[in-house]
């Protein structure tokens, strides 16, 4: 097994990034112009004094496959990934299908949220929320800024790069948009604290995660903080995860942990395509919703940065607002996984004969049938309306190799209801 990449302790001279795992196969994603890259730092240097990562091996076309596929150390669920044969499944066109999982992965309906978390449990409970703690290899990504994104080296140190996912313990449903936050203790005594990058790579879908510099071997704790959201909710979601929850999580840091969390070379490294997402049981993934999920009257696909974007209209009585209007649902999602798309701004325009009828802007909005997505109520949407879908800002978050070249310059898209 390649062991070219591993989790070290903060003393090593040496330092390797992660991808994310077992390819998939999929259709030519649609072009797009990257914005401007800037790095924030000068790559570390290995002993040897070459540069202990592969960024740059990729297409700078949009989405790639990964350099390298991964396995990570899921807290309650022990090693999963490359090594563990828990990734598979071919890739397919983007459209209404995905590979490996499901808009809600796992459900956890008999499960009731309550106010304090249970600290023996590994992926505790706290007010809506229910949180999963997992860490992999310390990796490169790509924060951004607008529409400019800036290369996060591995820094001397870095030990690990830990992830969080949050998700609806009754539904099964990833909450984007929450924030996120971590304390790391060691025996009471603080090693570190931050606010968390939102993310997106083709192995785990939407998380929050950062790289961190550990003492050594030992037993730590992770207290995950969030602030609820600002996302307007809808359906079952309506009045529920505007709170702010926090959870603590023990976690193990060893030699054994470390020999097992590696990242084999994946193949077709580079190539248009993705990774299938890592299938990790109780832990859900942030899927789109297919097209018969999403419901209404389907008014058609669209591409735009490498996205796709499915948008349907749903009647007064489908509507998930109460407003007695048709209601106009966007929902975005990446190229051969149809993982979801936070973070973006929208905007809409109607025409009918040559008139505007409406233009206004797309809200994000989580919904317990449509999913994460972006809509409006438009009182006047009429078949054989033209429609122009706008990016105004694109997804705010940041990107694991696969993902950096793309979702950037995003051009309008017109479709016909």
């Amino acid at each position: 097994m390649d062991r070219r990449r591993y989790l070290r302790l903060a003393a090593a001279s040496s330092v390797a990034l992660a991808g994310c795992s077992a390819t998939e196969s999929g259709g030519e994603p649609d072009s797009s112009s990257p914005s401007k890259t800037t790095s924030a730092e000068p790559d570390t240097v290995a002993s040897n004094g070459t540069v202990p990562d592969s960024a740059d091996d990729g297409s700078d076309r949009g989405v790639y496959v990964q350099p390298f596929a991964e396995s990570m150390y899921v807290v309650g669920r022990g090693v999963m990934g490359a090594s563990g044969g828990t990734t598979g499944g071919n890739g397919t066109n983007g459209t209404d299908t995905i590979a490996s999982t499901s808009r809600t992965n796992t459900t956890t309906s008999g499960t009731t949220a309550t106010e304090t978390s249970d600290k023996s449990d590994a992926m505790p409970i706290a007010g809506d929320y229910r949180f999963a703690l997992m860490y992999a290899a310390p990796h490169v990504f790509w924060t951004i800024n607008g529409v400019e994104t800036t290369r996060q080296p591995i820094e001397q140190g870095d030990s690990l790069h830990l992830m969080s996912v949050v998700w609806d313990p009754k539904s099964g449903t990833v909450l984007p948009d929450t924030g996120l936050s971590v304390e790391i203790t060691r025996d009471g005594d603080l090693v570190s604290e931050e606010v968390i990058y939102p993310m997106l790579s083709q192995r785990m879908g939407f998380h929050y995660g950062a790289n961190f510099p550990l003492p050594g071997d030992g037993s730590y704790t992770a207290r995950l903080s969030v602030g609820g959201t600002g996302v307007r909710r809808t359906g079952a979601f309506a009045g529920r995860f505007a709170e702010p929850a926090s959870v603590t999580i023990e976690f193990p840091f060893t030699e054994t942990t470390r020999e097992q969390v590696v990242s084999p070379k994946a193949p077709r490294a580079g190539e248009p395509g993705a990774i299938a997402p890592m299938a990790m049981g109780t832990v859900p993934s942030a899927v789109a919703p297919t097209k018969s999920e999403l419901g209404g009257a389907f008014v058609g696909r669209a591409t735009s940065g490498d996205a796709v974007f499915l948008v349907t209209r749903l009647s007064p009585d489908e509507s998930p607002l109460d407003d007695g209007n048709p209601y106009l649902a966007v929902s975005a999602r990446t190229p051969y996984n149809s993982l979801v798309l936070p973070a973006m701004a929208l905007s809409a325009t109607l025409e009918r004969n040559g008139s505007t009828v409406f233009d206004g802007p797309l809200k994000r909005t989580l919904d317990s049938d449509l999913g994460y997505h972006y809509g409006a109520a438009v009182d006047s949407a009429r078949p054989d309306d033209r429609l122009t879908i706008s990016v105004t800002t694109p997804p705010q978050v940041a990107r694991h190799e696969g993902y950096e070249n793309a979702f950037l310059d995003m051009p309008a898209m017109r479709l016909t209801l």
